[in-house]
């Protein structure tokens, strides 16, 4: 039996604050609100955080090789009001779907080669492409909400069992094995960590790299639709500030900020956390705006524990 002594505490709860801090807001929530525990409660957590979740993996692969990807809040409102537009013009939903995760895609791609091929900073490039997308999704919607005739909403019915919840476990299960198992991953963590090394033994770091914002906004535009599910309308302010929340999240998740590394498991983690701070401030009748505060301060904390626990620096 190893030894207690034997055991790297310091390493325990590095790997472990983000679950450490995830079961004390459960307990403290449950305390301030009889109601946080409710399965209702407890199922529109779930219904609310489905869109962020994706947005915050996708978020996720991008940083892990090193990148950012600033426009993933505009992408969600194009696969919002890119799918709403076409069902109200007759297209079929999963035709409508489909195409609004390929435009998303699209943006992603556009981010992709500014920063892979074009060399571009990360930051530069993809506050390019969230303004050329937010004003996409007004110029789809000329400005105003597009109600949604067909029956998009059963994505998120009870009726149905809720399928963005379990579409949301599928791709986080999926997530979990390229991250861990597939040379994928382990060449886009090798970017984040010493791109140079991987270049020089022949990886096509540039495509990797391009591919985790092709993925970013297919997993955006997903979320705007899973947004326009729940409110069976597509608005171009769907995401406002949700790359900030998915940013928030990755960092809560324990990620190194510079790449190399970061969990998929504990970014999800980071993501129920901010759900759950928002709507135990509903249930407390906060105001949504000191919500804003709080998060900063927990980024703040977050990153402060990465400097603590030298997370920042790149492994070599």
């Amino acid at each position: 039996m190893m030894k207690l002594r034997e055991i790297d505490w310091k390493d325990l709860l590095v790997r472990n604050n983000t679950f450490l801090i995830f079961v004390i807001l459960i307990i403290f929530s449950a305390i301030v609100s009889d109601s946080f525990l409710q399965p209702m409660n407890i199922r529109n957590i779930l219904l609310q955080q489905a869109g962020p979740i994706l947005v915050a993996i996708g978020m996720l692969f991008v940083i892990l090789a090193g990148g950012i990807d600033l426009s993933v809040g505009s992408l969600m409102a194009v696969g919002a009001t890119t799918a709403a537009v076409l069902m109200s013009s007759g297209f079929g939903i999963g035709t409508s779907i489909l195409l609004a995760l390929i435009l998303g895609g699209t943006f992603g791609l556009l981010s992709g080669v500014l920063v892979a091929y074009g060399r571009i900073q990360g930051f530069v490039a993809t506050l390019a492409v969230m303004t050329i997308a937010k004003g996409a999704s007004y110029l789809i919607t000329n400005g105003r909400p597009i109600s949604i005739e067909q029956n998009i909403s059963a994505l998120s019915s009870r009726a149905y069992g809720y399928p963005i919840i379990w579409i949301t476990c599928i791709v986080i299960l999926v997530a979990l094995f390229v991250h861990r198992y597939t040379g994928y991953g382990r060449k886009v963590i090798g970017i984040g960590s010493n791109e140079t090394a991987l270049r020089l033994a022949g990886v096509p770091t540039r495509r990797y790299v391009l591919s985790t914002y092709v993925f970013s906004g297919i997993f955006a535009a997903a979320a705007g639709v899973f947004v326009a599910s729940r409110t069976s309308t597509g608005s171009a302010s769907i995401g406002s500030g949700q790359e900030l929340d998915a940013i928030a999240a990755v960092v809560i998740g324990g990620a190194s900020l510079v790449g190399g590394r970061g969990f998929v498991l504990n970014t999800v983690v980071g993501a129920l956390i901010l759900g759950m701070i928002g709507n135990m401030m509903n249930l407390m009748g906060v105001p949504s705006y000191p919500q804003d505060i709080i998060k900063g301060i927990i980024i703040i904390v977050a990153v402060l524990l990465q400097v603590a626990t030298g997370r920042t620096h790149r492994s070599v």
